[in-house]
């Protein structure tokens, strides 16, 4: 791996530039951002910016949606992509979903035996497939040529449209609509199914889910990043991670599936569980955290209880995946778990109970099912 291009239409701003430091300081490879002019679709920004993926002559990238999380099996794809032996095919990553929720994702129909799609329909309205589309992609830059296709077509049939509303871009162009269905039964498309784990993030909710998910990997591959059971430390349950630089009473109990970030401060009694503290939070003593996000450097005070509702996929389904749940239904906030946005303040004595706070709050009293804006 040489270079990671991170592409987007969003405002390059100081938190992103700082994390795009970070991250190359501790993983020493040039990571750039290239911010699109407009919203050009899955395939319309690698497009755009097709002359800086194919600087310094790639055999071949990945492409990489933003909202999954994965094993992210890359040597593996990569190894299958050369032994099909046709260095102009392009892979895509696929997983098993139930029949009633692969209607949510792109479905994929492959031959078992050379694993070249044949059929791909995106979010479909019947039952096709329950091998899904994981939004990972191993390509050549032969990819550009089909791609081109597709913006040369859009280009002409906007022509041909005399009363166009002005919001049309002939660069704007979907990966899975536009160049996968087309390219699916040519030989060219192949999919690798993966076994390992995978999830969309499509809400916050799915970010404790996710944590789970690498918790758990990190238990089978990296057990050293896990805390353990000391003399005179905290009480581990399950898989928790703590970073070197929080502090943590010995008298807590954490876990299972928690994760403590950079200069976190956990009072003594504090109970935590399926939760994320993320950096500068402080926990004061015996403070409960259930099914919640914190963010940086909040504050929970002396006997609060913060908890929310997980949105866990059925436990009882190996292939369920989790729901994208709206954040109201019937007119009511979907119970989910609770985030505490950066610097809020919760007083002592409180419950604060699937709620949603945003940044800089200081709140004075218990709420329930309550976005405090």
């Amino acid at each position: 791996m040489k270079e990671i291009l991170l592409i987007g239409f969003y405002q390059p701003n100081e938190a992103l530039s700082r994390f795009l430091v970070s991250a190359q300081q501790e993983f020493k490879i040039p990571i750039r951002y290239l911010q699109e002019y407009a919203a050009l679709g899955t395939g319309g920004g690698i497009y755009h910016f097709r002359d800086q993926i194919l600087s310094g002559n790639p055999e071949a990238f990945f492409v990489l949606n933003a909202d999954v999380c994965s094993e992210f099996p890359l040597g593996e794809m990569l190894s299958f992509h050369r032994q099909l032996g046709n260095p102009d095919s392009f892979l895509m990553l696929g997983t098993t979903a139930n029949r009633k929720q692969s209607l949510n994702y792109g479905c994929i129909v492959a031959n078992t035996e050379t694993h070249e799609v044949l059929h791909y329909v995106e979010k479909p309205s019947t039952f096709v497939s329950e091998l899904i589309n994981c939004g990972i992609y191993l390509f050549t830059p032969a990819i550009f040529h089909h791609i081109g296709a597709v913006f040369q077509r859009n280009q002409q049939e906007l022509l041909l449209e005399e009363s166009t509303n002005g919001w049309q871009r002939a660069e704007a162009i979907r990966l899975e609509q536009d160049v996968f269905t087309a390219l699916a039964g040519q030989g060219r498309l192949f999919a690798y199914k993966t076994e390992g784990f995978w999830s969309q993030i499509k809400s916050a909710g799915s970010a404790i889910y996710a944590s789970r998910l690498y918790l758990s990997c990190y238990s089978q591959c990296h057990p050293e990043r896990l805390a353990q059971n000391q003399p005179g430390g905290p009480t581990i349950r399950g898989n928790v991670y703590i970073h070197p630089a929080a502090s943590v009473d010995a008298s807590a109990v954490l876990g299972p599936n928690v994760s403590i970030g950079k200069g976190v401060t956990i009072g003594a009694g504090v109970r935590v569980r399926e939760s994320i503290i993320l950096h500068g939070a402080s926990l004061q003593d015996h403070t409960c955290v259930l099914n919640s996000i914190v963010g940086w450097d909040s504050t929970i005070g002396r006997w609060a209880r913060v908890e929310g509702t997980p949105s866990d996929p059925n436990p009882n389904d190996p292939y369920a995946k989790i729901d994208s749940e709206t954040l109201f239904r019937d007119g009511r906030l979907t119970p989910s778990i609770t985030i505490l946005g950066c610097n809020v303040t919760i007083p002592a004595e409180v419950v604060i109970l699937n709620s949603i706070v945003l940044p800089h709050k200081e709140l004075s009293r218990s709420f329930k099912n309550q976005i405090i804006l």
